[in-house]
């Protein structure tokens, strides 16, 4: 398996990427996440990773080979309920109100993926749906305070307390929530060539 470049800091995907013991380098450049007003909120994740990959590729002089890797990987994690995307918490009172809109209902989870090889893009999005018990204002307060989600698309972490005792049911890659459909990710690579014969 060759090696590739991780366009990002989350410590979710780098665990992910680990568990699935594919080697990797992260390069993480400064990236405008906004995206045009209009777009289809399945497209936002990937219109934001592939800026990610861009300038992670520009920064390295443009060559997705340099430091040794086949390829350049990026992924971005949105939350989106009855069609708005919810981003990551400005601060606590707003973690506590992204959860309140959260509980006792569905939402999606999306990532969109970006894999630059050479000249050569992969580029799709993976959709979980999960489903929130009513949580109590004790409970969202507790998980906020103690586990401080500021850094979380949707304000959680679903491997954390509040997915453990506050998530009904989860349709879809439980992977993808955490924020790497890494199954998809392993074909994908496999079909860049990153991975042979495996």
């Amino acid at each position: 398996m060759q090696k590739i470049i991780l366009a990002s800091q989350s410590p979710r995907r780098k665990q992910l990427l680990e568990w699935a013991e594919v080697p990797f380098d992260i390069v993480v450049q400064s990236t405008d996440e906004s995206y045009p007003a209009g777009m289809p909120v399945e497209q936002v994740p990937i219109h934001i990773a592939r800026q990610k990959a861009i300038q992670v590729k520009t920064s390295l002089g443009g060559d997705g080979l340099v430091l040794g890797a086949k390829a350049i990987l990026a992924a971005d994690t949105i939350v989106v309920l009855d069609d708005q995307v919810i981003g990551k918490p400005v601060d606590r009172q707003d973690a506590i109100n992204i959860l309140s809109a959260l509980s006792g209902r569905m939402h999606r989870v999306i990532t969109g993926v970006v894999i630059i090889n050479g000249s050569n893009e992969i580029a799709f999005s993976d959709i979980t749906y999960v489903q929130f018990h009513t949580l109590t204002d004790n409970q969202i307060q507790f998980y906020v305070d103690k586990y401080k989600p500021f850094d979380k698309a949707g304000a959680y972490a679903i491997q954390e307390w509040i997915g453990v005792v506050g998530i009904k049911s989860v349709q879809g890659d439980f992977y993808n929530v955490m924020g790497l459909p890494v199954s998809r990710v392993i074909k994908a690579l496999g079909e860049t060539g990153v991975i042979e014969n495996f």
